[in-house]
């Protein structure tokens, strides 16, 4: 129930808020992420396309039964997450518990796109995290990065998504960050917290985008109080 009320009750990766500002017609926090590990698969951008990418990653982390992976050790999905060391069994993959944001994003050009799943922080390396048994899933080394994000609530689609990371850009103009609207095309994430069948008013969505070093000093001078 509690998921269907808007609760995240998934671990998502750690980060460091450097700013939040408030006192704005779109807020947004300034976060620092450090590296993290993510499960990939490409989509064309059409919505049962994005659907198709998602089970494929869903499958690989064991939501559909048995884990389209290679590996020997269970990890018990429950709320909260535990973990629990089983004895290898032939013909298992790894269940891996299901992190939370899911990340997508799109290529602006020929209008494919990605979409992601973090894995849970202690596959904090490449030899710990299992192999893929379907050959559209990748592992993915995400590079620590700085980025500032908008949260919102409500249902979205690929217009909404657009639209909030417009939003979030005119707001970075006004405050001395300018950027063209086909480089926040490009560059922005939209992050979902929520299944879908949570009440639309009470989701967490996201939209990321990521920030230079010169981008971000701009920003912490002139709004650190705001």
């Amino acid at each position: 129930m509690g998921m269907v009320f808007g609760r995240v009750d998934v671990a998502e990766p750690a980060f460091d808020i450097l700013l939040t500002r408030t006192a704005s017609a779109t807020p947004y926090e300034i976060r620092s992420y450090g590296k993290r590990f993510a499960i990939e698969a490409q989509n064309s951008g059409k919505k049962q396309d994005e659907n198709s990418a998602f089970r494929l990653l869903a499958k690989y982390i064991g939501v559909f039964g048995k884990p389209e992976n290679e590996g020997a050790t269970t990890i018990a999905m429950t709320a909260p997450v535990v973990m629990e060391s089983k004895t290898p069994e032939k013909g298992k993959g790894t269940a891996i518990a299901m992190t939370a944001p899911v990340v997508m994003s799109q290529d602006e050009t020929s209008g494919s796109g990605m979409m992601q799943f973090f894995l849970p922080a202690e596959y904090d390396d490449m030899s710990k995290i299992p192999k893929p048994t379907h050959g559209g899933v990748t592992i993915k080394e995400i590079a620590p990065d700085v980025g500032v994000v908008h949260r919102f609530s409500g249902s979205y689609n690929e217009k909404t998504r657009k639209e909030k990371a417009m939003q979030l850009g005119k707001q970075l103009s006004e405050d001395g960050v300018n950027m063209s609207e086909q480089e926040i095309l490009e560059k922005f994430q939209f992050w979902g917290y929520n299944p879908p069948f949570t009440i639309p008013s009470l989701r967490r969505n996201e939209v990321f985008i990521s920030l230079s070093k010169d981008q971000v000093d701009d920003l912490m001078k002139t709004h650190q109080t705001s």
